[in-house]
């Protein structure tokens, strides 16, 4: 099946995991600026892959405008985000991005990256310290803001090919 990934990054996190994808699938690979343009018709199967930006995948726009055009396509879309797998804030985020009849179209994924703040805008690095100060100003905290606090400090970097194997799994599937 000829599958393309198309990815948004901004620190890195998300392009590797669109390798690691293209790679393994035997798939074209391709920034989104790079393929705004392009025609996909090509493909059977389109894997669009974008980071977490404030509980949306960032340019997911672009790939909703064309979900029209791609009626009779394998669609995938994942996510990459400084949150764990486990936290249960994530399944609800993602499915916020769709309605529920798109939903039913497109297969969804969550693939957790980390924090680069080297790599991070200035805006973006703004916004973080913001949130984290927001966080450290509260009084009473949960267990979850503190590790949260903690985690959001620093750069880290929690991602792994292991979290690929779902979406694999569901290109081949389809």
């Amino acid at each position: 099946m000829k599958t393309v990934v198309i990815y948004n990054s901004q620190t890195g996190f998300t392009k590797r995991y669109a390798g690691w994808i293209a790679k393994a699938a035997g798939a074209d690979c391709f920034a989104l600026s790079d393929v705004k343009e392009k025609s996909l018709s090509e493909y059977e199967a389109i894997i669009f892959g974008g980071w977490a930006f404030g509980g949306s995948i960032h340019k997911i726009g672009w790939f909703k405008n064309n979900l029209d055009k791609w009626t009779d396509k394998r669609l995938i879309v994942f996510c990459v985000g400084a949150s764990p797998i486990e936290n249960p804030e994530v399944a609800k985020a993602l499915s916020q991005n769709f309605n529920e009849l798109k939903l039913k179209n497109v297969k969804l994924f969550y693939c957790p990256g980390g924090l680069n703040y080297e790599k991070m805008p200035l805006p973006s690095k703004l916004m973080m310290k913001m949130f984290i100060k927001t966080l450290k100003a509260k009084k009473e905290k949960t267990k979850q803001e503190r590790e949260m606090i903690n985690m959001l400090s620093k750069s880290y970097d929690i991602s792994d090919k292991k979290y690929i194997e779902p979406i694999l799994q569901c290109l081949k599937s389809q």
